[in-house]
């Protein structure tokens, strides 16, 4: 306790500054307060005692949202270097009062609409005060006015002066410096602080921003900041303590301090001494286990270089900007790629704190906590990707609980390409928890009390309530995935309903790949689709009647292109419903109309080449009418664009398109024949498409391709003709011996050997 203090202890910091944070705790220590304020939303002042608890590990945030808009919220982050946190656990460990004082949260959010316009030119106090010191970087100054001024000052209290000296200068040359939403604030922080005062007397300390310590000191009438808090809007709000993380710490928010490099900063507040050669050791290991050569000889290298910048540059200490110049010099042979490893892991990183249970939250988040924990499923910062197995229990449930956050908003884990099997028994998952999510998990409470029943609640919300059928598809789909068996028949029942009224013929096939896909996984997982069958077989009957007329309806080039990305969705979509046996006769259902469309002269060459190819590829089609419908669609008399329009059909929708002409010299001479033929006006017009068709083949493919049309149609030696032999790669016939050699590697690839019959002998 300080009895000569005319007044309160004012400490002025900058949020989230490690510098400030060990001044605050000097200044503490030294002036003995009997109670301490600080910035930040008094409904937190009920949740502080949780600061102690030894689940609590920083960096956290308090969260305050509308009780019936949770996404109507605010973070007032901290992290283990931040002045507040370090305020709020010194008057925790002397056992004195610690309370907040800004503007209440039910005022902040109720009036986030009439916050400083974003457009409005604001004030940026430190940059003022290093521009006037004679630094181009705020950064730099603040580092070598504070950061670099040690935490065993003779004076704890001479720092804190001299900044709210330069701090009430600035007020009085540019008042609130665009920030008139801080006068409303000021006014409520006095009014606590006389509270303060009618029960401390003077003997009290406040933690706030330096920018506000001017107006805290002056002396104002109850009066009148009586009158700047009259009238305000207000709502009802709820708070608790969430995660955060470094890299969020990098971005404004809460205090709308948000930093560029949290991880050097923490590292700054951590280190008590030589901070540089330990945080170059840091930086050593993380780039040794990238397998980097990196010695000991390197850190004493890099350590003489910063210090010597440094001292060239007339600092006292070596900074961020001198530390990274040294690695990237020394430890990284002067390349960036390295330097941006280091700058991401280290100078930000990727902690993420932690809250005790005892922190309030929804009855929805605690069921997610809990299915985590059962499910070993870790929140992290970081990206990390996960690969399932649906197959066993426990894989299975990962992933239902993944795809069930996915339907209610929650998007943790988002679905990745495996890098190993495709197969329908394997899901990959990239995984990442963002501190919004906590926000998103207050939002999905109002569904329910756990992630089934809110899962299945939105599901059935969403199915009633939507107007196309692609909506309901993708959503029966999601509920199979998200195992919602409870919400299917409410979808059903919409899917059903919106297919009967629709007659658009594109929507038909948009909305047919999503059921077929549902009916697959629904076998996969055990889940029972069989009512999803029948819907999916009518809706491809529909289809199947409606396609050609809706392909033959004088199309132009975008909209060709659409259909025939409908055809190729539905090809496979009717591929799927065939192999769960829904749908007898299907296939040749869908047989006769690609042979519609592939023969009607009224159907754009895009589609028409397409279809003709989805035929070939399931032995539909003869090799002698493949030729012939080729024969026709570029024939003189057809339009170049529509016949360009056929090759990149035939040959671009699908794999192994130039595989086939390079095996097949007959379809190739057709093309080729076709070709020289066009008309160089023509040709011009054609040539865009043309390019786009044959650059998207294998470099292997346009090779094989070059030299066959170098030796020019026919020219290449066949089988019985006077060579005797067939060139590398060509012969009339399959040869089973080779093609046998490959079937274990097949087997391999596709992750079953069940799926292919071992070959006899």
């Amino acid at each position: 306790m300080s009895p000569t203090r005319p007044g309160p202890l004012l400490l002025g910091v900058r949020h989230h500054g490690p510098g400030s944070a060990r001044a605050v705790r000097a200044a503490l220590d030294a002036a003995r307060p009997a109670a301490v304020l600080v910035e930040g939303p008094p409904e937190g002042d009920a949740l502080l005692e949780l600061a102690a608890d030894p689940g609590m590990r920083p960096p956290v945030a308090l969260l305050a949202h509308a009780a019936d808009d949770p996404a109507k919220a605010a973070f007032w982050p901290l992290a283990e270097f931040s002045p507040e946190w370090v305020a709020i656990r010194w008057a925790q460990e002397q056992d004195v009062p610690v309370r907040f004082i800004d503007l209440p949260a039910a005022h902040t959010l109720a009036g986030q609409e009439e916050a400083d316009a974003p457009d409005s030119v604001r004030l940026d106090p430190l940059g003022v005060l290093a521009q006037t010191a004679g630094y181009d970087d705020p950064e730099h100054w603040w580092e070598d006015v504070v950061e670099h001024r040690g935490a065993g000052a003779a004076d704890p209290l001479g720092a804190f002066e001299a900044l709210g000296e330069a701090m009430g200068a600035l007020r009085e040359a540019y008042g609130d410096g665009g920030h008139t939403r801080d006068l409303v604030r000021e006014a409520f922080m006095r009014q606590r602080m006389r509270a303060a005062r009618r029960e401390f007397g003077e003997d009290y300390a406040v933690v706030c921003g330096a920018w506000h310590v001017p107006a805290l000191r002056a002396r104002t009438t109850v009066a009148a900041d009586k009158a700047l808090l009259t009238g305000l809007p207000r709502l009802r709000v709820e708070t608790t303590w969430v995660p955060w993380t470094h890299r969020r710490l990098a971005r404004a928010g809460g205090y709308g301090a948000g930093i560029t490099s949290p991880g050097w900063y923490a590292h700054l507040f951590a280190a008590r001494d030589r901070p540089v050669e330990r945080w170059l050791t840091k930086v050593a290991g993380l780039l040794r286990e990238e397998d980097r050569q990196v010695s000991s000889a390197h850190v004493i290298e890099a350590v003489r270089l910063a210090e010597t910048l440094a001292a060239v540059r007339g600092r006292p200490l070596p900074g961020l900007a001198e530390t990274l110049e040294a690695v990237r010099a020394v430890m990284c042979d002067g390349s960036d790629v390295p330097l941006a490893l280091v700058e991401d892991r280290l100078v930000v990183g990727d902690v993420l704190g932690e809250v005790p249970d005892a922190a309030p939250v929804v009855p929805l988040q605690r069921d997610l906590t809990r299915q985590q924990r059962s499910l070993r499923l870790k929140a992290e910062a970081q990206d990390r990707e996960l690969e399932l197995d649906l197959r066993k229990d426990t894989d299975a449930a990962k992933s239902l609980l993944l795809h069930r956050l996915r339907l209610l908003g929650i998007e943790w884990g988002t679905p990745a390409a495996s890098r190993g099997s495709t197969g329908t028994f394997r899901e990959t998952w990239r995984l990442r928890w963002e501190p919004e999510l906590s926000v998103r998990v207050a939002e999905a409470g109002i569904w329910g009390t756990t992630v089934l029943a809110a899962a299945t609640a939105k599901a059935e919300a969403e199915a009633a309530g939507a107007a196309e059928l692609g909506e309901v598809t993708t959503l029966a789909e999601q509920c199979l995935l998200a195992g919602l068996a409870g919400a299917l028949p409410g979808v059903l029942r919409a899917l059903a309903d919106l297919a009967a009224l629709d007659t658009d013929a594109a929507r038909l096939a948009k909305a047919l790949p999503a059921l077929a896909r549902s009916l697959r996984y629904g076998d996969v997982r055990g889940t029972d689709a069989s009512a999803l069958g029948t819907v999916a077989t009518g809706l491809a009957d529909r289809i199947c009647v409606a396609l050609p007329a809706a392909c033959a309806a004088g199309l132009d080039a975008d909209g060709a292109a659409e259909l025939c990305g409908h055809v190729d969705g539905v090809h496979r979509a009717i591929g799927l419903l065939a192999d769960t046996g829904t749908a007898d006769g299907l296939w040749e259902r869908w047989s006769a109309v690609l042979g519609a469309l592939a023969g009607r002269d009224t159907v754009p060459g895009l589609i028409r080449g397409r279809a003709a190819r989805l035929l070939l590829d399931e032995g539909r089609l003869p090799a002698e009418e493949t030729a012939r419908l080729m024969g026709l669609a570029l024939s003189p008399a057809a339009a170049p664009p529509d016949a360009a329009g056929w090759i990149e059909g035939f040959t671009g929708g699908g794999a192994g398109g130039g595989t086939l002409l390079v095996h097949d010299d007959r379809l190739l001479g057709l093309i080729d024949t076709w070709l020289v033929s066009v008309p160089e006006r023509a040709f011009i017009d054609v040539l865009p498409l043309l390019r786009r068709t044959f650059g998207a083949f294998e470099p292997g493919v346009r090779r094989s391709l070059g030299d066959l049309v170098r030796r020019g149609p026919g020219a290449a030696p066949a089988a019985g003709s006077g060579s005797g032999q067939a060139p590398a790669g060509f012969a009339p016939e399959l040869d089973p011996a080779r093609a046998d050699a490959v079937l274990d590697v097949v087997r391999l690839l596709l992750d079953g050997p069940e799926r292919i019959p071992a070959t006899p002998g």
